[in-house]
């Protein structure tokens, strides 16, 4: 007889709070830039959702702008963050402190092969759509089956969360975005045997209107 398999994992995926990147559309990919002021407040309220929950570990990408959210949401815990390069950004090389604005006219056909969610696209000295989704869902499942049955959050980045919603739905890579990635907002997923699960996608209740406003 086979032995019962382990409870699932319960996991609330986080994407960092705002950067002075993201508000000027630059990418960031694998540059490691802080929170800015309104960032750090998306942090402590998305800590004061989470006050309650009862979590077990709190993960997070070796950028500073996934810890930092990650160490306010700790800290209400008394927990310390695990950082884990494998929840980093997808790199994007030489595109990094770019908007895709200003890069499309320099490089056109590299720009459409993004836009198109090309696979096997990288911008020079970056990684693939395929290779970068692979170490981070690979990554969220290495971490998740150390936690059976228990509530862990992981802070990462939008690119990072896109990777988690397809693992979990079973969406293709090159299928066009069909829903938001906002910064701070909670998005629920579980993981047993194997398997990702979407519970629950994009909740910013916790955030007041005010923030949400031109978040990208």
């Amino acid at each position: 007889m086979l032995d019962n398999p382990p409870e699932p994992t319960r996991i609330i995926a986080i994407r960092h709070g705002e950067t002075d990147w993201n508000a000027a559309s630059r990418i960031q990919g694998h540059t490691d830039i802080a929170l800015n002021a309104r960032g750090l407040e998306q942090a402590r309220l998305a800590a004061r959702a989470l006050a309650d929950e009862p979590l077990a570990a709190v993960y997070a990408s070796d950028l500073q702008r996934a810890w930092q959210t990650a160490e306010t949401i700790a800290a209400l815990h008394g927990l310390s963050v695990i950082r884990d390069p494998g929840l980093r950004e997808r790199c994007f090389g030489a595109f990094e402190g770019y908007s895709f604005a200003a890069l499309e006219p320099l490089h056109p056909e590299l720009c459409a092969r993004w836009r198109h969610r090309d696979p096997a696209f990288a911008a020079p000295g970056g990684e693939t759509l395929r290779d970068f989704a692979d170490r981070a869902q690979t990554a969220l499942r290495r971490i998740a089956a150390r936690h059976p049955g228990q509530l862990i959050v992981v802070a990462v980045h939008g690119g990072v969360l896109d990777a988690f919603y397809r693992a979990a739905t079973g969406q293709e890579l090159q299928a066009p975005r069909s829903f938001e990635l906002r910064n701070a907002a909670l998005n629920r997923l579980l993981y047993a045997q194997g398997q990702l699960t979407l519970v629950g996608w994009g909740d910013t209740a916790h955030l007041d209107r005010s923030l949400n406003e031109g978040v990208q």
